[in-house]
């Protein structure tokens, strides 16, 4: 990986955005992730590197593209691994609502943890607290620990957690501790990554998610310095999913065994998620969030808003690219 293959990187996901963004708004989640997913196709086949999907739309009979194992780029060059959400947060983009981007996680061959579709119990908090807070620790007993590494006290701060039922315990004791919840309907990488920052207002995240995001966002935070830790959940008790209406927890176990996990419950830091030498995270806004803007559409241009966080050279680039549209007469800045 280098330097010129991160730039294309960018461009793949601003592509992603832009195609999903048209449909911002229409109610039509599947379509605005249908094009996505194509949009993102199309500009990692035009890149010179032998790149392979190993977090994607599913397996290979139920995507036709950007599926699990799907070959991308043009063959020659060096080997990527990428995890890739063409569209994070389908719903937010149907709904017009605050968080949809486009992402993806890149690592050289290897260095990527190729995650089952199953949920994680994830944290995330900011550099300051890298090592000390902890996923075994009850949310109480990490609070305190957040509010000493930060400076802060617990009700200054604020926790990002998943709208569902299965967090109706932990959303009362983060409240019962005096800090404050901020529940998100979807899109919880955005929210992971924002931890990293300050000034965002978000100090943490808790709670169960998809686990082939959290590959995604254990990338960024290692790339960042932040903290992040994953455990599966694989018992449909904890998880409270209509989804696995009709799975058992002896089920999935086997699941994850036939797939090699036979520590089930193994702990996975960022750098096990992540653990490839090169690591490189990219996003770009469908809609506005907490890290950038979404697409805006102009009659003489498109502007994306984008973030790239790369181990290559330890940087966070936050990227505004004005996309010029063909007989253009007027580019405002």
């Amino acid at each position: 990986m280098n330097q010129t293959l991160i730039q294309e990187i960018l461009e793949v996901v601003e592509q992603a955005a832009i195609a999903s963004a048209k449909l911002t708004g229409l109610g039509q989640k599947d379509e605005a992730d249908a094009a996505a997913v194509e949009a993102m196709r199309l500009r990692m086949g035009k890149i010179e590197m032998k790149g392979k999907i190993v977090i994607g739309e599913g397996e290979r009979d139920e995507a036709p593209m950007l599926y699990i194992g799907e070959e991308v780029g043009s063959g020659s060059g060096p080997g990527v691994d990428f995890a890739v959400d063409p569209c994070e947060g389908t719903n937010l983009c149907a709904n017009n609502q605050r968080g949809s981007m486009a992402v993806l996680a890149a690592s050289d061959t290897g260095g990527l943890f190729n995650a089952p579709d199953f949920y994680m119990n994830k944290l995330a908090a900011p550099p300051a607290a890298k090592g000390k807070v902890d996923i075994r620790n009850s949310a109480t007993e990490n609070l305190k620990i957040l509010s000493d590494c930060l400076g802060l006290s617990i009700d200054e701060l604020t926790v990002v957690v998943m709208d569902r039922t299965r967090h109706k315990d932990l959303i009362k004791e983060i409240r019962g501790c005096g800090a404050k919840v901020q529940p998100i309907s979807d899109g919880d990488v955005q929210a992971a990554i924002a931890c990293g920052f300050a000034g965002t207002g978000t100090h943490c995240l808790m709670g169960i998610g998809a686990a082939p995001e959290g590959v995604i966002s254990a990338a960024a935070m290692r790339a960042l310095g932040g903290h992040f830790q994953g455990q599966l959940v694989y018992d449909p008790a904890i998880a409270q999913t209509s989804e696995w209406a009709d799975y058992t927890k002896e089920g999935n176990i086997k699941r994850l065994n036939e797939m090699g996990i036979l520590d089930i419950d193994k702990i996975y830091e960022a750098n096990e998620l992540a653990s490839g030498e090169n690591v490189v995270f990219a996003g770009s806004g469908i809609t506005d969030g907490l890290l950038f803007d979404g697409v805006k559409f102009e009659r003489d241009c498109v502007r994306t808003s984008s973030l790239i966080i790369s181990t290559l050279d330890s940087t966070a680039r936050f990227t505004n690219t004005v996309h010029i549209k063909d007989g253009a007469k007027s580019i405002s800045l």
